[in-house]
C-alpha cells in the first residue's frame, strides 16, 4: 500500500487522496448465463486490482499502470468519447465517462494503478480495474451510489465505453463478495445471497490453473454466442433463456433453426440448473458431490459452447484422471484457466500430474494457485 502511494507521489508530485483495492473473480458455476439473465456463483479471489487516486479539479482525467510500460495517459474531457481505442486506459476512462453520462459530477481524477490479478487467465482483471476506479471516484467525490450500483457503473463502462459486451457478473463479484463465501447471483433481479464456502474445514481445496494461453479465436467468440443465445430467444418466443426451463430443454431445442443455436440454449439451461444443484450441495454440506457437477459444465461449455481448447481440456481430464473431484474451465474460454476440486490430500499429485501432461504436450507449465474466497472492493487508506 504505501509503495503504490509513493509510487503515486513520484508521478504526480503530490500525496493521493487515497488507496482502494478490488480483486479479481474465479466462477465456480454458472458461465455464460449472466447476459442471458440467469444464475451464477463467483467468488472473490485475493488477487486485486489497487489504485492510489487523488481529486481533479480541471476536467482532466490522468491515468498511469505500474504493469504496462509506458507514460501517464492524460484524457481530457472531449478525449473521453465511447471506442476511442484508448488501450488499458479505456477501462479507467470509462468508468468516468460513465459516470458522467448518469449525471453524477466527477471533475478529474490522478491515478496510478498496479494489479495482481493475472491478465488473460479469465479472471476478470479488467473488471476490477473498473471496480477499483469508480469505488475511489464515489468516495473521494461522495457519489450517493451502492456497491451494487457501482459494479452497474462498471458494467457500462465496459459495455458501451470499451466496446465488450459482458454481464453483470464480473463487475458484481469485484464489488459485492465477502470472505469465505461464494456470491450465488441472479442477473435478472440482481438478488445476492452469500453462501458460506469454507472448503479447508472439509479437507478441500479449490486450485485455479492457469494454462497462459490465450487463442486468437476467443476474439469475437464471446459477442458470436451472445447473438446466438438471443437468436435462441427470439425463436422461442421469449424475453431471454432465462424463461426456459429445464423440464421443457427437449422442446425447445426441438423448435429451433440450427445446431450452433441450439448448443448455446442448451448450455445456459442446463448451467443455470447446474448452479441450483451446487446452492443446494453447498446448503447441505456435501460440498463432495460438486464435484462432478464441475466437470458435467465443462462438457457442456466444450461440447454445447465450444468455448474451451485443448490446454483447457487436458487440464480437466488430467486432473479428474489424477483423483481430483471435478473440474472445469472458467471465464469465456478458448484459453485462459480452470477450476479443480479437490481433497487436501491430492493436491501434489494432481499439481505434479498437470506439470507432467502440459510438459508432454510441449507446452509451458501451468500456473496454478488457491482460490481462497476473499472479500471484495475497499479501502485501503
Amino acid at each position: 500500500m504505501s509503495e503504490v502511494a509513493d509510487a503515486f507521489r513520484e508521478l504526480y508530485g503530490r500525496a493521493p487522496d487515497g488507496v482502494w483495492a478490488a480483486p479479481g473473480r474465479v466462477n465456480l458455476i454458472g458461465e455464460y448465463t449472466d447476459f442471458n439473465e440467469g444464475f451464477v456463483m463467483p467468488l472473490a479471489l485475493p488477487h486485486t486490482a489497487v489504485a492510489a487516486v487523488a481529486r481533479r479539479t480541471d476536467g482532466v482525467l490522468r491515468v498511469h499502470s505500474a504493469d504496462i510500460a509506458g507514460p501517464v495517459v492524460e484524457l481530457r474531457p472531449g478525449d473521453l468519447e465511447p471506442l476511442s481505442g484508448a488501450g488499458w486506459a479505456a477501462y479507467p476512462a470509462g468508468v468516468l465517462w460513465a459516470l458522467r453520462e448518469a449525471g453524477h459530477a466527477v471533475p478529474g481524477a490522478d491515478i496510478h494503478l498496479t494489479s495482481t490479478v493475472p491478465t488473460g487467465a479469465g479472471l476478470s482483471s479488467s473488471a476490477a480495474l473498473e471496480v477499483v476506479t469508480a469505488l475511489a471516484l464515489r468516495d473521494l467525490y461522495e457519489l450517493p451510489l451502492s456497491l451494487p450500483e457501482l459494479a452497474g457503473v462498471a458494467q457500462r463502462a465496459e459495455n458501451a465505453f470499451v466496446g465488450v459486451p459482458c454481464g453483470i457478473m464480473d463487475q458484481t463479484a469485484s464489488a459485492c463478495c465477502t470472505e469465505g463465501h461464494v456470491l450465488h447471483l441472479d442477473a435478472r433481479d440482481l438478488t445476492r445471497r452469500q453462501i458460506p464456502f469454507d472448503l479447508p474445514a472439509q479437507g478441500l481445496r479449490l486450485l485455479v490453473v492457469d494454462t497462459r494461453v490465450q487463442h486468437a479465436l476467443g476474439d469475437g467468440a464471446y459477442a458470436e454466442r451472445r447473438a446466438a443465445c438471443e437468436q435462441g430467444a427470439r425463436e422461442l418466443g421469449v424475453r431471454t433463456l432465462r424463461e426456459v426451463g429445464a423440464a421443457h430443454l427437449s422442446d425447445a431445442l426441438d423448435a429451433l433453426s440450427s445446431a450452433r443455436v441450439r448448443g448455446c440454449v442448451r448450455h445456459v439451461v442446463s448451467d443455470n440448473a447446474r448452479v441450483a444443484r451446487v446452492a443446494e450441495l453447498l446448503a447441505s454440506g456435501d460440498v463432495r458431490a460438486v464435484g462432478p457437477v464441475l466437470t458435467e459444465g465443462h462438457v457442456s461449455l466444450r461440447d454445447d459452447l465450444r468455448v474451451s481448447c485443448p490446454e483447457l481440456d487436458l487440464v480437466v481430464e488430467t486432473a479428474v484422471g489424477a483423483g481430483a473431484l471435478g473440474a472445469r474451465m472458467t471465464g469465456g474460454g478458448f484459453g485462459g484457466s480452470a477450476i479443480v476440486l479437490l481433497e487436501e490430500g491430492v493436491v501434489g499429485v494432481v499439481s505434479k500430474g498437470l506439470a507432467a501432461a502440459f510438459e508432454a504436450a510441449s507446452l509451458a507449465p501451468p500456473r496454478l494457485f488457491e482460490a481462497t474466497p476473499s472479500r471484495g472492493a475497499h479501502r485501503l487508506l
